[in-house]
């Protein structure tokens, strides 16, 4: 390829970013159907893959993390490799506006919301609470701030409402009344979680396997291991992994519900795609919930900490923290099972949860203190700029 020939590939790839483009599938998953006929480019990928030094490993064991929580910054996660299809598909139905739902602290809502307004559409979030807040602002923290700012039109519903009405029967209540002022809403459910998102996933393997690729047989991964708080993201990692060239072993540790729900939820995702296969053949599922969604113990809370510290990287307590912690625990239960193997954790994202978790987490962040400066170091008025 000629200099002049490069350059210009460079430059359209610089714009390629909110842009909407044909799909062409990977070869090993042409005869699913249906295939999405176009993408909108909403995240930053492909996203990097390095080692983890983890620490207390099996022998021989090696981990690497997939950075999809580096995907993009208002965006960022495993919830835009779905929006990438499913905005694609609201556009080219000629919504104006979409809906969706989940938790007060959803990461999916509120990378909905963005992804809406960067197509010019509004958003209408349902978010689930608490009946001790739902009469009450919820306030700017986390997600929240985000959604709000970007002016998400939020609408609160009790965990309790939330459990006797279901979410398709929220989101369908609301499509009715948007419908009667004359909007055309699009509906995303929990998570993205549907056949059609199923696709970021499976487009996410073709990623990865390029990945492998450009390491020469350097490496090559024997499991991936993911955290499931929907099923959509398992349903595409373990079926594009089992249809293509990868072959790895997927791990999902469930962060809600069970293991029973979630093989059940991957089955009718991947059935949706006349798959042929049985998702107890393409995933191993191991209960990771713990308390509950997005309660964690001291233990958990305290894990996190340490990886941050140990590593540097700081996982989410809802979702990967819960993942890399069952992890670590069954790595230290059932080490034979994990001794000599490659295993590839994905970092889904959710750095803004977090902050949800600071009045839990003070305790383990009391490093710090006032600095002491010695006598002897020289003092004058306006020596240091303030900007």
């Amino acid at each position: 390829m000629d200099l002049d020939n490069k350059k210009d590939q460079e430059s359209r790839s610089l714009f390629d970013f909110l842009s909407q483009k044909a799909y062409t599938p990977p070869s090993w998953a042409s005869l699913l159907n249906p295939i999405p006929s176009h993408i909108f480019s909403l995240g930053h990928l492909p996203t990097p893959i390095h080692k983890w030094n983890l620490p207390n490993l099996p022998t021989n064991t090696e981990v690497y993390l997939k950075r999809d929580d580096l995907s993009g910054m208002q965006l960022s996660g495993n919830k835009v490799r779905k929006l990438e299809f499913l905005m694609a598909d609201a556009v080219a139905q000629g919504a104006d506006c979409i809906i969706t739902i989940g938790g007060i602290q959803s990461n999916h809502c509120r990378a909905t919301a963005v992804a809406a307004k960067y197509l010019n559409l509004d958003c209408y979030l349902i978010l689930r609470a608490s009946k001790v807040v739902v009469d009450k602002d919820p306030g700017l923290t986390g997600n929240l701030l985000v959604e709000r700012l970007v002016g998400a039109n939020v609408q609160l519903i009790s965990k309790e409402e939330y459990a006797q009405i279901g979410s398709v029967n929220l989101t369908n209540d609301l499509k009715e009344k948007l419908v009667k002022e004359g909007r055309k809403p699009y509906v995303i459910p929990v998570g993205g979680s549907n056949s059609l998102g199923t696709w970021g996933y499976i487009e996410a393997i073709r990623e990865i396997e390029q990945q492998v690729q450009a390491t020469t047989g350097r490496i090559k991964f024997d499991d991936i291991v993911v955290a499931c708080g929907s099923g959509g993201t398992i349903a595409g990692l373990s079926l594009g992994s089992w249809l293509g060239t990868l072959k790895a072993k997927v791990h999902a540790f469930a962060v809600c519900d069970d293991p029973d729900y979630f093989y059940n939820f991957v089955q009718d995702l991947i059935d949706g795609l006349k798959a042929g296969v049985d998702s107890h053949d393409i995933v191993n599922i191991q209960n990771a919930k713990g308390l509950g969604y997005a309660i964690n113990t001291s233990e958990e809370l305290k894990f996190v900490k340490e990886i941050a510290t140990t590593t540097g990287v700081v996982l989410d307590p809802v979702y990967s923290g819960k993942a890399a912690y069952g992890m670590m625990k069954d790595m230290a239960e059932n080490p034979k099972n994990w001794e000599g193997r490659k295993v590839l954790f994905i970092h889904t994202g959710g750095l803004l949860g977090l902050f949800d978790k600071v009045d839990q987490m003070s305790s383990l962040v009391e490093n710090w203190g006032r600095m002491e400066v010695q006598e002897s170091v020289p003092r004058k008025d306006g020596i240091g700029k303030m900007f």
